[in-house]
């Protein structure tokens, strides 16, 4: 099995036929990841799970801005924050006034934040979780993998080595600070 560390070293290093490899390894995942993260979505969603996939690959794998990939689990990291970004700046275009914004702001229950119903609700999310990254990092991190890339406890704790305890915890604290703070919006 081809190494998906040893081929982000390649693109990185500007072997453009690199880039070309990785697709194939990692389009399942990143397509199951994707498909997780629509799942969750609200209904309508204009956004398709392909696109999705694809435009974060875009993102990620950039020939012209190589980026710095330490392991497969930065890589998967940094789908779910390119994921993220992109579900955001779709629900930013849809909340726009142009698009029926004026949204009225409405109280978010534990449910909605794992599943938020509506593109205001995900824009107080995003919002909330830059306001958490200042203050704990890996906290946003973790919030990134579990909602955004849709990794288990476990999955997440070995993307940020951290023991899967430790990720609990940090999870229990970031869903309980992010409710307070997205109640404050």
């Amino acid at each position: 099995m081809v190494d998906v560390t040893q081929i982000l070293s390649q693109i990185e290093q500007g072997d453009p036929t690199a880039a070309e490899e990785l697709l194939p390894i990692v389009y399942e995942e990143l397509r199951k990841l994707a498909a997780t993260k629509m799942a969750q979505e609200r209904p309508g969603q204009t956004l398709q799970g392909t696109a999705l996939v694809h435009e974060a690959y875009v993102r990620l794998v950039n020939v012209d801005a190589p980026q710095h990939w330490n392991s497969r689990g930065h890589f998967f990291g940094a789908a779910a924050e390119a994921m993220r970004r992109i579900l955001v700046e779709n629900a930013r275009r849809h909340t726009a006034a142009k698009h029926g914004g004026n949204l009225q702001q409405q109280d978010v229950s534990v449910s909605q934040l794992l599943a938020p119903a509506s593109d205001g609700d995900l824009v107080a999310l995003d919002e909330a979780l830059d306001l958490l990254a200042a203050e704990d990092a890996e906290a946003a991190d973790l919030v990134k993998l579990r909602f955004f890339a849709g990794l288990t406890i476990k999955e997440a704790a070995a993307a940020l080595s951290i023991s899967p305890r430790k990720a609990d915890y940090i999870w229990k604290f970031a869903r309980s600070w992010l409710r307070r703070k997205m109640a404050e919006f």
